[in-house]
């Protein structure tokens, strides 16, 4: 029996244990957004199609969450906290992430935006007196390792709006990295409240650029593109944010984030299954590399 004040192991394991399933579905359903979203692109602009899956989960989430018979308005006081998540979380992650793809390809985007591991490292000891250890530096090694040898392989040419591209890549990756830390402790609301909140927030002020300067053709979608943004609004948006959420109250910020280095590696082998993308070498080497830092991070203590 455990004392009152003192720590309780099983307690501790059983919620790293959670905190690590929680993170793998986020991981796996941001994975398959990638090919997912690639596949809607063809028929639709970035922002209008971030904005509109992200809006259409933000009222599913309300409506599931009335159902249940949650208070759905939010006290004043924390609107503050929920502003600063929707825009770390949400509009900055997706939108600037979306934003990016106009200027640099997807391989190029997904590296930039997949630093975001190194920026809560660097972060979390300034703002949260967390000093990285030498297993977590490791991991992260390993992770970011598998990662370029992933989707490093042409490089980088900065020529013209490749620059604003990168720019906004890397913005998403610090500001989310941000959200990361700051964002570790739970709103005083229900999850899918606050959930419905944060992605409405942040995907509404995508959708309305998008109505005004994208002008998207609404009969343009072939069956297999719906399906896609049904997917988007279903899967990333509303039950892998909830499950993002949830690891983030489980594991440290550093051991999330090095997690989330599985998504650029799950997003490549789901783009060969579902857009026919080639696997070789490269990608066997990266999925050691990136499973290997992983795996580390994962069973820290």
């Amino acid at each position: 029996m455990t004392m009152p004040g003192t720590h309780d192991p099983t307690a501790a394991a059983r919620r790293r244990l959670q905190g690590t399933a929680y993170l793998l579905v986020t991981a796996v359903g941001w994975a398959v957004n990638w090919p997912a979203m690639k596949l809607l692109l063809q028929a639709w602009p970035p922002m209008f199609s971030r904005g509109l899956a992200g809006v259409a989960a933000a009222i599913g989430l309300a409506v599931l969450a009335a159902m249940q018979g949650h208070r759905l308005m939010p006290p004043r006081k924390v609107m503050p906290r929920l502003a600063l998540a929707a825009f770390t979380n949400v509009f900055a992650w997706m939108g600037f992430s979306t934003l990016a793809l106009n200027w640099v390809n997807v391989a190029e985007g997904v590296l930039l935006v997949y630093t975001m591991p190194i920026w809560v490292t660097l972060l979390v000891w300034p703002l949260r007196g967390v000093r990285p250890t030498a297993s977590g530096f490791a991991a992260l090694l390993l992770g970011l390792a598998g990662v370029m040898v992933l989707l490093g392989a042409q490089g980088f040419s900065v020529t013209g709006g490749q620059a604003l591209g990168i720019g906004f890549a890397l913005a998403a990756a610090v500001l989310f990295a941000l959200g990361t830390i700051l964002n570790g402790a739970p709103l005083p609301l229900q999850p899918l409240v606050s959930t419905a909140w944060q992605v409405g927030l942040g995907c509404l002020p995508m959708l309305v650029f998008g109505i005004v300067f994208e002008h998207p053709r609404l009969d343009a979608l072939n069956p297999w593109q719906f399906a896609s943004l049904i997917y988007m609004a279903l899967i990333p948006m509303a039950i892998c944010y909830l499950t993002w959420f949830a690891a983030l109250q489980r594991l440290p910020a550093s051991v999330a984030a090095t997690g989330m280095l599985l998504v650029p590696l799950l997003g490549v082998l789901s783009a060969a299954v579902m857009l026919g993308e080639p696997i070789g070498a490269r990608e066997v080497i990266s999925m050691l590399l990136t499973l290997s830092g992983v795996a580390l991070v994962l069973r820290r203590p």
